[in-house]
């Protein structure tokens, strides 16, 4: 709206709060204020550039403001850090509404509004969904169940089942399936195996977060990957909690040397995440007995850069030197405790990867079988069009309780998706017996 000149931007502003008074009472809505409203007297330009003088015609504008004129003022940023303090002050943006992302029921509550118009299988459990999807936000939840939705329909099913909502979550959370990628069976190998110590590892430990899935398939920029989910939404963490993450971050370098007897570049995201994770327990967090509960570096605000942070060495050499021990020290010892899990379990080790070689994913009740001495056994997968097809006088469920079948799901994917289906051979099966139709439009 701003996007000319300064003249014409101070107009514009003006112009807007000009219509706001006429056409009261009324709510004037500024959306991403942070572009106009960043931090002044900082960066190229000085005070002369656009943006700063559009936040000036701003300010001025928001003073004119009576308590009586029946107009109120919001605005929405996700970079509240980076806002000038003048416009924070009272009488203009002096009062905050926190947006965090919802909580478990939260998550089920807007999972229950998205698969309203959905026909749902009657394995579909949502509050299962929200307790695995920690962190989204309303459009994450809302992209899961469209991607279930298609996932359902290119398979040429009816309704959208529990596992199409499993493989949704996986490639959000985790990345698209490069199933393409062709590796070698050592690469296979020495995946399974890293994989496979992340695993016990994390099946071992009482503090960390339980194994939800385990997968060699590529994913990303990843061959494979061990995936966790809190029991519930995490808001802080514990010492414990994060001296057994740094051990089952190192699981995977040790199952390599333990395993194969070599080290690979696999492990680098590990190392780096674990080395960050330790640095950060001894110079912000106060969680080494050597140093004590203090901070270390002082962190320079560069706000020409967005307030991106940069650290001052704020301290001695030698106490920098203590530092660096410190974090060799803590890694160090999450690496021993992980090489003695894994010694002592070399032979549950072996049939983790083995599982993994086998069946490439592998669940956490799988995982958790294993590292009991069980195997695991799995039922064949049934036929496509058999799981496609209701059974005959058997009514599909949707998300608000009506009955729909094909009927809710094409409404939901619209014409594009109704395409897609209808070129399925299981679709067109099914259309001939009569058990499904679909409507022009």
């Amino acid at each position: 709206m701003w996007k000319c000149s300064s003249a014409s931007a101070r107009r514009a502003c003006a112009d807007l709060f000009v219509q706001g008074k006429k056409n009261a009472p009324c709510i004037i809505f500024i959306d991403e204020i942070d572009a106009v409203g960043r931090h002044r007297g900082a960066g190229l330009g000085g005070g002369h550039d656009e943006r700063e003088q559009t936040l000036n015609q701003l300010l001025v504008e928001m003073d004119g403001f009576e308590s009586n004129e029946g107009v109120i003022l919001i605005a929405a940023t996700n970079r509240p850090d980076v806002l000038d303090p003048a416009l924070l002050r009272p009488g203009r943006f002096d009062r905050r509404v926190v947006v965090p992302p919802p909580d478990i029921v939260g998550r089920e509550l807007i999972l229950k509004v998205h698969t309203r118009k959905v026909p749902l299988s009657k394995d579909v459990k949502l509050d299962v969904i929200s307790r695995g999807t920690p962190g989204f936000t309303g459009a994450d939840l809302s992209n899961l169940v469209n991607e279930a939705a298609l996932n359902a329909a290119r398979r040429g099913k009816t309704r959208v089942y529990m596992q199409d909502f499993e493989e949704s979550k996986d490639k959000v959370l985790m990345g698209r399936e490069r199933r393409s990628l062709i590796l070698s069976e050592e690469e296979k190998k020495n995946t399974a195996y890293h994989e496979a110590g992340h695993a016990l590892v994390g099946a071992v430990l009482a503090n960390v977060d339980p194994v939800h899935k385990v997968t060699i398939i590529p994913r990303g920029v990843s061959l494979g990957l061990t995936q966790t989910l809190p029991v519930d939404d995490r808001h802080n963490y514990t010492r414990e909690y994060l001296l057994d993450l740094l051990a089952f971050m190192m699981g995977g370098r040790v199952a390599e040397e333990i395993a194969l007897d070599h080290m690979t570049t696999g492990a680098s995201n590990d190392i780096q995440r674990a080395t960050e994770t330790a640095r950060r327990m001894v110079m912000e967090w106060g969680m080494s007995d050597k140093l004590g509960p203090l901070s270390y570096g002082r962190k320079e605000e560069m706000v020409f850069l967005g307030k991106e942070l940069a650290h001052h060495q704020d301290y001695s050499e030698t106490t920098a030197h203590e530092i660096d021990t410190e974090v060799r020290r803590l890694v160090g010892e999450a690496y021993e405790h992980a090489r003695k899990i894994l010694t002592d379990r070399h032979s549950v080790l072996d049939a983790i990867s083995n599982a993994l070689l086998e069946y490439e994913t592998i669940d956490g009740d799988e995982l958790a079988a294993l590292v009991r001495g069980e195997t695991i056994e799995r039922e064949a997968p049934a036929d496509d069009e058999e799981e496609a097809a209701p059974a005959a006088g058997e009514e599909v469920s949707s998300g608000n309780g009506e009955a729909g079948g094909g009927r809710g799901l094409q409404a939901h994917l619209g014409a594009r998706g109704r395409a897609g289906v209808r070129r399925r051979p299981a679709y067109r099966r099914l259309a001939r017996r009569g058990r499904i139709r679909f409507r022009a439009g």
